[in-house]
């Protein structure tokens, strides 16, 4: 029984402007996403999050924003429609991931980092998009993590990753 929309993550960090190519990766990702019509999930803020949201919205879909702060200390982008103050800090990436049924970080932040290893521990599906290049100890292939080239081909992948997840 299907409960609603699905919900798929964009993750990276928040100190990239409009002129650099994660944003614009950010953005086109946000826009394909939503023209799916799956909602887009990320940390609420400026960087990448602003990037993916305002993508989202300009194509008609919905934004949630997990923001790490309350009313009162954070300022949510203007493209989130729905916000979410959790008052958790850093503690809010674990909300980010279980809240998704897969998520595409773009770009390297360490928290960017939390919330792919969070992910792969958690077994949400994480596609990496010009991200951290993550190796474990014996070189083993870690299920759920793929790399991607392409905005479209992280897309891709993310949706097939969050409609097996469906079944």
């Amino acid at each position: 029984m299907d409960m609603g929309k699905s919900i798929i993550g964009v993750f990276g960090p928040g100190n990239v402007s409009d002129a650099d190519e994660e944003w614009q990766a950010a953005f086109s990702v946000g826009q394909q996403l939503a023209a799916r019509g799956y909602v887009v999930l990320t940390g609420g803020l400026v960087g990448i999050m602003t990037a993916a949201s305002k993508g989202a919205m300009e194509a008609g879909g919905i934004t949630v924003g997990i923001l790490p702060g309350t009313r009162k200390s954070d300022s949510v982008n203007e493209y989130v429609d729905i916000p979410i103050y959790t008052g958790m800090g850093e503690g809010r990436n674990a909300v980010n991931v279980k809240s998704c049924r897969a998520a595409i970080a773009i770009g390297g932040g360490y928290g960017t980092l939390s919330e792919i290893a969070l992910a792969l521990k958690g077994g949400c599906p994480i596609i990496l998009l010009n991200s951290w290049s993550i190796s474990p100890y014996g070189g083993r292939k870690l299920p759920g993590l793929l790399m991607a080239r392409t905005p479209d081909e992280a897309v891709g992948m993310a949706v097939l990753a969050a409609e097996k997840g469906k079944s």
